[in-house]
């Protein structure tokens, strides 16, 4: 079954600086997966790099099986909530909406829909510049959802949320999977994360692991801190690899 999203030896240089190395791992439908890794280790690059955002410098990052660009219908394939894709802040919520709904090709309900699934349907009509860090991540998240799409890639989606928006949020992204839908999450909360996802991917340029959360703390015996700040010393682990659902593995020469 072709994976919902592969990086096959997927490399960036920005000049001199080398930001993602070999990278290559699977993602398979139906899943939560955290992309993991220290400051500068190449999470934001390889999501874009995923999206079409930027080419890789080799190797490549394709969803359903080809490149970003070659979907037919991409809103409706994946979502995606990044930084960086910026909102005017003289428009309301309701407005943002409509305008990536028209650029999209999807019906006008889907706005109204979207507000109250993420819970900001009350906000709806307030100018952008007032709304806090919390309600614009969760903006984003109906941005991402106007298409109704098979898979989600969201940027740090915790950022500025409050303890019951992080809640709500994992309750939301596990929802997801239960429907079969798939989800690509690339955070710093690592806490929150041993709640959310089904499978673990640590970077750092290259991958150091890649496979079920629960291979790489033994069943919840270990915190996941601890595994993370273990591969990031002694990179080499054993195992099985990840992509075909047989635990994790880390490689001894990460790439």
């Amino acid at each position: 079954m072709t994976p919902v999203v592969r990086f096959d030896g997927f490399t960036k240089s920005f000049g001199d600086t080398l930001a993602v190395d070999g990278l290559s791992f699977e993602v398979r439908a139906g899943r939560v997966v955290g992309l993991v890794g220290p400051n500068g280790a190449g999470k934001s690059t390889s999501l874009r790099g995923l999206l079409g955002l930027l080419r890789p410098t080799s190797g490549s990052a394709t969803v359903f099986g080809a490149p970003y660009s070659a979907l037919t219908d991409p809103a409706r394939r994946v979502g995606v909530s990044m930084d960086g894709v910026g909102i005017n802040p003289a428009h309301t919520g309701r407005r943002h909406l409509r305008v990536c709904t028209r650029a999209a090709g999807l019906p006008e309900r889907r706005v109204d829909e979207v507000l109250e699934l993420t819970g900001v349907a009350h906000a709806a009509d307030r100018r952008l510049r007032g709304w806090s860090t919390g309600m614009r991540q969760r903006l984003g998240l109906a941005t991402a959802l106007l298409g109704d799409p098979d898979l989600l890639v969201l940027d740090e989606p915790t950022n500025g949320l409050d303890p019951e928006g992080v809640r709500w949020l994992r309750t939301f992204l596990r929802g997801q999977a239960a429907l079969g839908r798939t989800v690509l999450l690339s955070s710093h909360m690592l806490a929150e994360l041993e709640n959310t996802v089904d499978d673990i991917v640590v970077i750092n340029r290259g991958a150091l692991f890649v496979g079920e959360l629960d291979s790489l703390t033994g069943g919840g015996g270990t915190r996941l801190e601890e595994r993370f700040f273990e591969l990031l010393t002694q990179p080499a682990m054993a195992g099985a690899g990840a992509s075909d659902g047989e635990g994790g593995h880390a490689p001894t020469d990460p790439q």
